[in-house]
């Protein structure tokens, strides 16, 4: 972590976590409307703190994926990118969106795996600077580029019918709809191309009137820079609405895993499948929390990290509980997926 080159704003990460109640039964639909419609400052001030949080814990590919037994952690990460690529039949040659690329890690893997020229969208200068360094190390340039753009206006941005697939995971999430996201994805994509999406939702099993239920839900979006949590049947509807033919919709998170997608983040040291996974899953117990957190209070302190990061921290720190409980009684789900055709 470093201050050379930053362009994150202090003054966005500061505020953050002003967009909501610290209590959600007392959270209102004035500051949902509120977040939905200052969605690109929410989720800017949360990546500007969240990023580097990221990459120290999880690496370079900002998602979950399935475990089998005696899978490494980052193995299992590429093997979930490689199935949503496999499942679009991506193949040599197409040229493909990534919507919500992070800092590039899904694309770099997914270049590699399909053979494809990626264009990765992102609105956060400071993952771009990040994914375009991390891009040219790999010597991916020629076949990876990023546009700083917001992804309500791909067609603004690119133009119709000029990508022959697009692809997001766990990130159209951040959207202030379903039908706005899609809809945009639906006009970039030539007829006859495919959309692969990993989304996030909360499952048919959520009931919005359970208060145990809304403090989970409410723990997501804090934590995760989400303006509203949607369900399962909105993304479905809103997929329909627009247009696309649903080809292949599953749960991934509803496999009978023996291992689930969200162990690194109860801390369960004796789930880890690697010496190295060790030292990824203690970063989420009360140890390595202390330990992270002293070292940004630290760093924040001497200004080595903006403002506002212990904060973020704090907020992701609410997102792994959320996350936890919600993957835990199944009504929460970061692996719906989709894979839709837009119509000839």
């Amino acid at each position: 972590m470093g201050k050379e080159g930053d362009v994150r704003s202090q003054g966005r990460m500061e505020n953050y976590t002003s967009y909501w109640e610290k209590d959600s039964k007392t959270d209102t639909e004035a500051e949902k409307d509120h977040r939905l419609n200052n969605y690109t400052e929410l989720i800017n001030g949360y990546y500007d703190g969240a990023t580097e949080l990221y990459e120290y814990a999880w690496g370079k590919s900002f998602h979950f994926s399935r475990f089998y037994k005696g899978e490494g952690f980052y193995q299992s990460l590429a093997r979930h990118e490689h199935y949503l690529a496999a499942q679009m039949g991506l193949r040599p040659g197409m040229r493909v969106l990534d919507v919500g690329c992070g800092v590039g890690g899904p694309a770099r893997e997914i270049a590699r795996f399909s053979d494809v020229k990626i264009v990765g969208i992102n609105n956060n200068d400071f993952q771009l600077s990040r994914a375009r360094k991390y891009t040219e190390e790999a010597q991916l340039s020629q076949q990876i580029r990023y546009q700083k753009g917001d992804f309500m206006k791909l067609e603004e941005i690119f133009g119709s019918n000029s990508f022959d697939a697009v692809y997001a995971i766990e990130a159209t999430v951040h959207a202030p709809s379903f039908e706005g996201i899609y809809g945009e994805i639906m006009k970039v994509l030539k007829p006859g191309g495919i959309f692969g999406v990993y989304e996030w939702t909360m499952t048919d099993r959520y009931q919005p009137n359970n208060l145990a239920h809304k403090r989970i839900a409410t723990d997501i979006e804090i934590g995760d820079g989400i303006p509203e949590m949607r369900t399962s049947a909105d993304a479905r509807e809103a997929l329909k609405t627009v247009g696309f033919d649903i080809l292949h919709e599953e749960d991934l998170a509803d496999r009978p895993d023996p291992i689930p997608w969200y162990y690194p983040l109860e801390g369960d040291l004796s789930k880890a499948q690697t010496t190295w996974d060790y030292f990824t899953v203690w970063r989420s117990t009360w140890s390595g929390q202390i330990v992270t957190h002293s070292a940004l209070w630290i760093l924040e302190l001497i200004g080595a990290v903006p403002k506002g990061t212990v904060e973020v921290g704090e907020s992701l720190k609410r997102a792994g509980r959320g996350l936890v409980a919600g993957g835990q009684i199944k009504i929460f789900t970061p692996m719906l997926l989709f894979i839709s055709r837009k119509p000839e």
